[in-house]
């Protein structure tokens, strides 16, 4: 959303089928959750209907389904924001702090702490004990009992938190890093040497008045943090990505002033940016070093490059446009199909000569109400051997599944999705993140909760088959079978 061995990261395994067939935070006590269902309707095959379902009403394709819904609860009763997991656990950010879900039972998860620690948008991602938290509202110190301070004020802070996570019933704050520009979001980026992890900070949004945000801002920030010593984090570097200072603006697009987020291929060593008003990829060898290789604009329908998703081949990107900045009805007729959409580039050539070539845009096929906020937002793909499939989240469009192994031709296989919370005014809210992880697709709704859905499709099967250890989904990790 706009304002307002190899490393256990990513290491996989396919399970035995396929061999044989083919600073302490607050912790608020948190009893075991109760997990709900909810009834739900279902179309006969994805919907490219104008009928809009009524305020709450979940509607779905058969072959996409809800089993479990987890509300929030005070003080975790801000706005929910993105997920990251590890083994059995989710781990959900919420702009007041983020929440620990036991997830063994995908139809009955249970909280097992709760953290308050506000700071929007508090983008989240896990390693090992440590849990890394992006702050990117102005606040009066580093602390979990901060206050909201102006950004115009010299003492204020924005950045990275780090948690020590080995007991996930008590999580403790160890260390902050301030960063220029705050931490909208942040990408966490294996060392070679094992030995340390890297964080790109990605923020935006200079001003003059802003002491710790001046313009020209055309950086990322990179966090250098030992594993064995994470207390020693500091920003190590901040490349400058567009020295031509990057896309000025327009009056239908946002001018580049930093990035909105990045994601890493590590073992491709390849990043896509998504910066505003830039598509941007580069080479990450150099992990204190990115370059950028190839850069692509699209100054007719893309408003915001919002964030990036690799195929598992590493021979295409997708980037979303947060058309309206995700508080804004776009996904109508008016709007149209191309706006607030997906657009796929395949990627041609090798090495420094490597450039994106647009191929098509994808878009939820259904119309939703002029009360409901829809554009392209977070989403991961299924680990489908052989061909190309993601699930994404749309805000109040809810969650679709589509195919794009014809870059040319994308096509949604599933979707669900809730009507909206007002029939009568606009009221935000909806799928912030739609993740899939070890058979299950997990869904943090900004309004309703979390929320586990079950996908069973014969173009999908084979995902069954895949097992991750953990999954940081702006960290991409390659899988078999492509």
């Amino acid at each position: 959303m706009i304002r307002p061995p190899m490393p256990r990261l990513r290491q996989l395994r396919v399970v035995s089928l396929a061999a044989a067939g083919l600073l302490v935070a607050s912790i608020v006590a948190a009893p075991p959750s109760s997990a709900q269902t909810a009834p739900q309707s279902a179309p006969s095959t994805t919907s490219t209907t104008n009928t809009i379902p009524g305020v709450d009403e979940i509607v779905s394709s058969p072959n996409l389904r809800q089993i479990a819904n987890v509300p929030k609860v005070a003080p975790l009763d801000a706005t929910n924001s993105d997920i990251a997991f590890q083994g059995k656990y989710a781990f959900a950010g919420n702009y007041n702090g983020f929440v620990i879900y036991d997830i063994s039972r995908p139809s009955a998860p249970t909280v097992v702490s709760r953290v308050f620690c506000p700071g929007s948008q508090n983008d989240i991602s896990v390693e090992g004990n440590l849990l890394f938290l992006s702050t990117d509202s102005s606040r009066s110190d580093d602390s979990c009992n901060s206050t909201a301070q102006g950004a115009n004020v010299k003492e204020s802070w924005e950045g990275m938190k780090i948690f020590d996570i080995s007991n996930k019933a008590n999580p403790r704050y160890i260390k902050s890093v301030e960063t220029a520009c705050g931490s909208h979001t942040h990408t966490l980026v294996p060392g070679k040497d094992r030995k340390n992890v890297y964080l790109y900070v990605s923020s935006y949004s200079p001003r003059a008045e802003f002491p710790d945000c001046q313009p020209p801002h055309d950086s990322i920030s990179i966090i250098k943090v030992p594993l064995k010593k994470p207390t020693d984090a500091a920003v190590v570097a901040t490349p400058n990505l567009f020295p031509d200072g990057g896309f000025p603006g327009s009056e239908t697009g946002s001018a580049t002033t930093g990035c909105h987020d990045i994601t890493v291929y590590p073992s491709k060593d390849l990043a896509a940016g998504a910066c505003m008003g830039d598509g941007i990829l580069m080479d990450i060898r150099n992990r204190e070093a990115p370059r950028v290789i190839n850069r692509v604009r699209d100054t007719v329908n893309f408003a915001f490059w919002h964030s990036a998703t690799f195929n598992n081949a590493g021979t295409k990107v997708i980037f979303t446009d947060e058309l309206g900045g995700g508080g804004a009805a776009t996904c109508n007729e008016a709007i149209g199909p191309d706006r607030g959409a997906d657009a796929i580039y395949d990627i041609t050539g090798r090495g420094d000569r490597r450039t994106m070539v647009f191929k098509s845009y994808y878009k939820i096929p259904r119309v939703n109400a002029d009360t409901e906020n829809c554009v392209a937002h977070n989403g991961s793909l299924i680990p489908v051997l052989g061909r190309d499939i993601m699930v994404q989240a749309w805000y109040q469009g809810g969650i679709s599944v589509w195919d794009f192994t014809d870059s040319a031709n994308p096509k949604e296989i599933a979707f669900w999705e809730r009507g909206p919370l007002s029939a009568d005014q606009f009221v935000g809210g909806g799928t912030w993140s739609a993740y899939y992880y070890n058979g299950h697709i997990y869904s943090n709704d900004m309004v309703k909760g979390l929320d586990v859905l079950k996908l069973t499709d014969w173009r999908t099967w084979t995902a069954e088959l895949v097992r991750f250890k953990d999954l940081n989904v702006q960290t991409q990790g390659h899988y078999p079978g492509r």
